[in-house]
């Protein structure tokens, strides 16, 4: 896999990635902290809002920034949306009113959602073989989830010797160091729109052609998979391991861990995993395993009376779950790099981008507040019942004769 870091460009374009991250990562714990500040007992509301507002901002506002800003070159994009989140978080440390919390967040992460997508549409164009390709997609996912794990640890070491507001320096510079790279990297030109549609027809262009293709419709079913198991993970293991298991702080950040293994394991087996096997195999796989390792939830309420068995099941389930999300969604780019022309690429990734995180406006309410006024079994099983009409949804979409990414590409 690390052989695919011998390529230049993608060499500094990962690092860049990988420094943003870290960045992300501290801003994350350092968030935490200034809600807790500002709102102390009601920290938990704040930080639900700002989430709210992620969300709302990568389906509704991305879609409308890529369009906007489809003319201009990609380099110019990224940097401008580094320096915009550097600037974002060196605000942060300065608030004293909750809302006003609300007002950076929405900004950062409107760069957030102009710079992710830009970023991605242009890796197929830096890294053209396939097996190149899938390298790098996979190292990508790699740092997703090292991200997760080794953040929160930098953050604590930090913090034994510095205040938290110390933190959002830390994110600036990962933001800064990200733009320098950027913008030192000669990137490839990736061709604008052939005509100049209406803003609402360009803001809808990759949608259109997500809609239009049967194997990218099953794609979005599997979005929808994804965001079942993950939405679990991310609302309610907080919940799982201190309230129903009894576990500490540390318990949470080893739950948490677990997942992220899980996914890790994933990524560095997939390389040779879609070398011999079709990406609707491995793909509709993954969202085999989701509904079944979301099933085995359901019995953790029942398990208050002995943690054990609970933390039997849990381990095992948030590793699975890690593991099968990554199954679908690191090929993803893949599907979206052979079905679109390269001048819709970058409107194809803004949907997919978009499209991919409205799923989470629906699973996060039913793992939280089914899971706080039906029960966390009964939110389990909803969302069971979700991911598993969305698995056979996609596979109903997905037509078996298309199912290696790259084959009808040639024909379009």
């Amino acid at each position: 896999m690390l052989d695919v870091l011998g390529h230049r460009m993608f060499r500094r374009l990962f690092t860049a990635q990988v420094v943003a991250l870290t960045g992300t990562g501290l801003l994350t714990v350092a968030l935490g902290l200034l809600a807790y500040d500002l709102a102390g007992a009601d920290a938990g509301a704040v930080l639900g809002t700002a989430l709210a507002i992620k969300m709302v901002t990568y389906v509704a506002v991305a879609p409308v920034i890529a369009a906007v800003t489809e003319r201009l070159p990609r380099r110019t994009v990224l940097v401008t949306a580094d320096l915009i989140r550097a600037a974002i978080a060196l605000g942060l440390p300065l608030v004293d009113q909750v809302w006003q919390i609300y007002t950076l967040i929405f900004v950062l992460q409107a760069a957030s959602a102009t710079f992710t997508p830009a970023f991605q549409s242009v890796i197929p164009a830096v890294l053209p073989a396939e097996g190149d390709y899938t390298r790098g997609l996979s190292l990508s996912r790699l740092a997703y989830d090292l991200e997760a794990v080794l953040s929160p640890l930098l953050a604590a070491a930090a913090l034994a010797v510095m205040g938290y507001h110390w933190l959002f320096l830390g994110t600036v510079a990962g933001f800064l160091a990200s733009a320098l790279l950027v913008g030192t990297t000669t990137l490839p030109v990736v061709p604008a729109p052939r005509d100049s549609a209406p803003l609402t027809t360009r803001v809808l262009a990759g949608a259109r052609v997500m809609v239009a293709q049967p194997v990218l419709r099953g794609l979005l079913a599997l979005n929808l998979v994804v965001a079942a198991g993950t939405g679990l993970v991310l609302v309610n293991t907080i919940v799982y391991v201190r309230v129903l298991l009894g576990g500490s702080a540390t318990a949470v950040a080893i739950a948490l861990g677990c997942f992220g293994a899980g996914s890790i394991s994933a990524a560095l087996v997939l390389p040779r995993l879609l070398a011999v096997l079709p990406d609707r195999t491995v793909m509709l796989g993954g969202a085999a395993v989701v509904p079944a390792a979301l099933a085995a939830t359901t019995v953790l309420p029942a398990t208050t009376p002995g943690p054990q068995i609970g933390w039997a099941v849990l381990i095992p389930a948030w590793a699975i779950l890690g593991a099968a999300t990554a199954l679908i969604t690191t090929p993803t780019a893949r599907l979206l790099r052979y079905r679109s022309r390269e001048h819709e690429r970058a409107a194809v990734f803004t949907a997919q981008f978009s499209l991919s995180h409205a799923g989470f406006l629906l699973t996060y309410p039913i793992a939280g507040l089914v899971g706080a006024h039906a029960g966390h079994a009964i939110a389990a099983a909803t969302l069971t019942v979700v991911a598993t009409l969305a698995a056979g949804t996609a596979a109903r979409l997905w037509p078996a004769h298309e199912a290696v990414a790259s084959a009808p590409a040639m024909a379009r």
